[in-house]
C-alpha cells in the first residue's frame, strides 16, 4: 500500500497564536529548563570539615574527622580545659605506648601553640597503632581548623591537613602477596 505525498500547499499547519487564545502554551515553552551555564557561582561552594556542638553540661565542642590507612578517628576539642587527651576512655599515654606515635599525635596542637588550651576527646576504631595515630593528628588538624580559620596555613605548611593516601596494596592472585611471589622451587 503506497502513500501518496501531499502538496506542500496542503500539509496542514499549527494556528497562529494571534490575541491571546494560546499564551499559556507559549509560556511553558520559553519556561523549559536550558543548558547550566558555565560560569562560576557567585558565592564559592564550600566544603565543611566538621562541625561545632554544644553537649548537655553546656560545653562547646568542635567537631571533626581524621582518617589513616583503615583508621578513622571523631575528634572533639573543648576549648578551656586542663589540656587532658582522652582516646577511647583511656590517656593518650597509655593509649598509644610509643613516644614517636605519641609526638605524631599531638603534632597539630604544638604546630599552633595550642597545647594545653583544649581537651581532647577521641575515639578511634580500625587500623593499628601508627594508623590510630595518624588519624587521631588528622582529625585534631581538621577541629582546629573548625575552631579558628586562621590556623589553615600553618597546618597546611606542615601538611598536618593532608589526608595522607597511601593504603595498603590489595592481594593479586598468582602471588603470595600484593607483589611478592611464591617461593620458587628449581626441583
Amino acid at each position: 500500500m503506497e502513500h501518496a505525498a501531499l502538496p506542500v500547499e496542503e500539509i496542514p499547519t499549527p494556528p497562529a497564536t494571534g490575541g491571546g487564545e494560546n499564551v499559556a502554551a507559549e509560556e511553558t515553552v520559553a519556561t523549559e529548563p536550558t543548558a547550566p551555564s558555565l560560569t562560576p557561582p557567585t558565592e564559592p561552594v564550600k566544603k565543611r570539615e566538621g562541625k561545632v556542638d554544644i553537649t548537655p553540661k553546656g560545653e562547646i565542642r568542635f567537631y571533626a574527622t581524621g582518617r589513616r590507612k583503615e583508621a578513622i578517628a571523631r575528634v572533639w576539642l573543648i576549648p578551656g580545659g586542663t589540656g587532658q587527651i582522652v582516646v577511647n576512655g583511656r590517656p593518650l599515654l597509655d593509649y598509644v605506648t610509643r613516644i614517636s606515635l605519641y609526638e605524631e599525635a599531638i603534632a597539630p596542637l604544638r604546630a599552633t601553640n595550642t597545647l594545653g588550651m583544649f581537651d581532647v576527646r577521641a575515639t578511634v576504631r580500625g587500623g593499628g597503632l601508627h594508623g590510630q595515630a595518624g588519624a587521631l593528628c588528622h582529625g585534631i588538624a581538621r577541629a582546629l581548623v573548625v575552631w579558628n580559620e586562621e590556623l589553615r596555613p600553618i597546618l597546611r605548611r606542615h601538611g598536618l591537613l593532608t589526608r595522607d593516601p597511601r593504603a595498603k596494596e590489595r592481594k593479586k592472585y598468582g602471588r603470595k602477596r600484593a607483589r611478592r611471589g611464591f617461593q620458587f622451587r628449581k626441583r
